[in-house]
């Protein structure tokens, strides 16, 4: 019996009094990847990104853990509910125009002090002041450096269209406009250096393309690296106590945690690893995130139709956004039809040992946009599930 075999068996085993659809996270999938982003991060500090979890009680555990400290969020709302839930140490990756929020923030000294917000123009300080009925609480700013590469002159750029603040004078001026504004306090920066954390750089059957790929991230590193602790000196001198420069992602743990200026480490999707992160060669992880479709036809010969299953990732539409099929080894779609919002035939010689009311376990591109389709997860030890536990959608929060 391979791994993966063995795997498939103990799932069903695990989850034969639960009819599908159905989601699993495997404990010993998820506790060892965790161990391996602490070891990549060399000592510094792992920050949990929710968006890449959305589970509470996983945010619970992996913080539990040595080596893990303080969540990155990804809208005000979550920031408040996962504060007023007694997470103290909430990053809010990006700018918000949430006004409730801010209120909330601005009246209230326990949310204040826990969640940081992200500003990159001196207009977000704007709205925050307008949102604030009243409230005088000071409001912690972090600025987001972008990280993207550009060469020829900015004719060519590589990276995620985020911050507009790229130079080290464009963060100490806007860090000079925080210091002076009454009510805000400037406590970090942050940089996501998506191109390199969230590309992989072997890509099966694409040897050209993947070497194209680790040559530019090798480039787009080290020029990161030069301007990034230019960036830290220039905002230090005008914000001595600065309290933490962020940077990272699951792609890039251990180069970004090489960099003398980066004191915390940003990561999520490494904990479940999706489909999207198996093709990296900085990093292995296990699988620990599925969910299982059950077989509801059998149309012929070396085919199924499993029910639903049409989960598509965000992101640039294409294959690699769509689930893959999984367990057992074998399947893969219809290329007519693909995953379908309420029924996906899978093709296959595997498809004739399937029966009607069989489990067929599938990965999600995405790490924890999976648990927008899940009220809850059902943890894995072995083959038993030893706890259910509600996702953020089984809690009655869908924040985006």
């Amino acid at each position: 019996m391979t791994p993966r075999a063995a795997d498939r068996a103990r799932f069903d085993r695990a989850t034969a009094h639960l009819d599908a659809p159905v989601a699993i996270v495997d404990l010993d999938a998820f506790d060892a990847n965790a161990d391996d982003l602490v070891r990549r991060a060399g000592g510094k500090p792992v920050r949990v990104a929710s968006k890449s979890v959305r589970c509470r009680a996983l945010l619970e555990r992996v913080l539990a853990r040595e080596g893990f400290a303080g969540i990155m969020s990804f809208t005000l709302a979550e920031s408040v509910w996962l504060a007023r839930s007694g997470f103290d140490d909430v990053l809010l990756a990006y700018p918000s125009a949430d006004r409730a929020g801010f209120a909330e923030l601005a009246h209230d000294p326990k949310l204040a002090a826990a969640v940081t917000v992200m500003i990159d123009d001196p207009a977000q300080l704007r709205l925050i002041d307008d949102a604030r009925d009243g409230g005088r609480e000071e409001i912690r700013v972090c600025l987001e450096l972008d990280t993207s590469w550009q060469v020829l002159g900015g004719k060519v750029r590589i990276g995620a269209l985020r911050s507009p603040l790229r130079t080290p004078s464009q963060l100490a001026e806007l860090a000079r406009t925080v210091g002076e504004r009454p009510g805000f306090r400037l406590v970090g920066i942050m940089a996501y250096e998506g191109h390199v954390a969230g590309v992989g750089d072997s890509v099966a059957g694409r040897p050209l393309r993947s070497r194209a790929v680790r040559l530019m991230q090798a480039a787009a590193r080290k020029e990161l690296a030069v301007r990034r602790a230019e960036v830290v000196r220039a905002v230090r001198a005008v914000a001595p106590d600065l309290e933490f420069v962020n940077g990272g992602g699951t792609g890039s743990v251990q180069h970004t945690a090489a960099e003398d200026a980066v004191t915390e480490i940003a990561a999520g999707s490494g904990l479940y690893v999706p489909r999207l992160f198996d093709n990296y060669t900085s990093f292995s992880g296990r699988p620990a995130a599925l969910f299982a479709q059950p077989v509801v036809r059998r149309p012929g010969v070396g085919v199924v139709t499993v029910l639903g299953g049409g989960y598509p990732a965000s992101g640039a539409a294409g294959a690699d956004r769509l689930p893959v099929p999984y367990l057992p080894e074998g399947l893969r779609y219809d290329p007519q039809e693909g995953p379908g919002e309420v029924q996906t035939p899978l093709l296959g010689a595997p498809a004739d040992d399937l029966l009607i009311g069989d489990k067929v376990w599938f990965r999600h591109a995405k790490a924890g946009e999976l648990c927008e389709r899940f009220e809850v997860l059902h943890l894995v030890r072995g083959d038993a599930v030893t706890e259910t536990v509600p996702t953020y959608r089984g809690e009655g929060y869908t924040f985006l």
